[in-house]
């Protein structure tokens, strides 16, 4: 009898966010499933590690099924270094983090605690996907994602995911109708214009609150950003190699 994939499962929304549960859920007809995830919310944590405090690891049970789970104090990426080198006995077939409340299309990878977990994963050598939807309530519908998550995983496990890569997959907020299908694209050349709303304390002390606006000037239509206001789901093949390996010939002119 094949034995079951062992699949990882983490998050930066925190252990009880209902993006998780709805992950375990789609997990659990693939395989078994150990989920390791923060115990509070870690949004725009980034590749963030815990180096100058204690990490405590809980097993726990939030809802019925037969998932193991793991309620960490730590970052995303703590997660998944615990399970790798600590919890688990043997290594993850896949490592899937998310359902993010929230997108981590174009430049907002590089803040994603959802996709920082990925990556760990991919830099452990372990294929990993980030899953986001483009709704950041808490109580978002993530019903018309479970077919296509299924999908995704199933495909991966089995077509393998290219060496190196970890896959960025975000969902627009519509109706499973509505969805066009999926789309295979780039990263979208798109930042955030930050602004830092200042206010004062009761007690007199300033403080200063980050808000800002997305702009994508980038009018590609192979982009991730493009796929997703045109009602498609965006799947970005994304690297943690961060070298720019078109400049190194150019730099080597510097005659240093």
């Amino acid at each position: 009898m094949k034995k079951k994939p062992l699949i990882l499962v983490s998050n930066d929304d925190g252990i009880t966010a209902p993006g998780l549960r709805t992950l375990i859920e789609i997990m659990n007809e693939i395989g078994e499933v150990v989920v390791v995830a923060p115990d509070s919310p870690q949004s725009a944590m980034g590749h963030a590690i815990t180096i100058n405090s204690t990490l405590h690891c809980e097993k726990i049970r939030v809802t019925n099924g037969p998932q193991i789970e793991y309620s960490c104090s730590g970052t995303p990426v703590d997660c998944v270094k615990l399970a790798v080198n600590e919890l688990l006995d043997r290594k993850p077939d896949i490592c899937v983090s998310g359902i993010n409340h929230g997108s981590n299309s174009s430049i907002n990878v590089i803040y994603s605690g959802t996709m920082s977990a990925a990556i760990e994963a991919g830099i452990e050598g372990i294929p990993a996907i980030g899953f986001s939807l483009l709704d950041f309530k808490w109580n978002a519908d993530f019903e018309p994602l479970k077919k296509f998550i299924l999908q995704i995983t199933i495909k991966a496990l089995n077509k393998g995911i290219p060496s190196g890569v970890v896959l960025n997959v975000n969902f627009p907020k519509l109706k499973e109708e509505e969805i066009k299908g999926i789309k295979i694209c780039r990263q979208a050349n798109a930042n955030w214009i930050e602004e830092f709303d200042k206010r004062t304390n009761p007690l007199g002390r300033e403080y200063y609150w980050l808000t800002g606006t997305f702009i994508n000037e980038d009018k590609g239509e192979d982009t991730d950003e493009w796929a997703l206001n045109n009602k498609y789901i965006s799947i970005v093949p994304t690297k943690f190699d961060l070298t720019a390996h078109h400049s190194i010939q150019e730099l080597n002119t510097w005659d240093l």
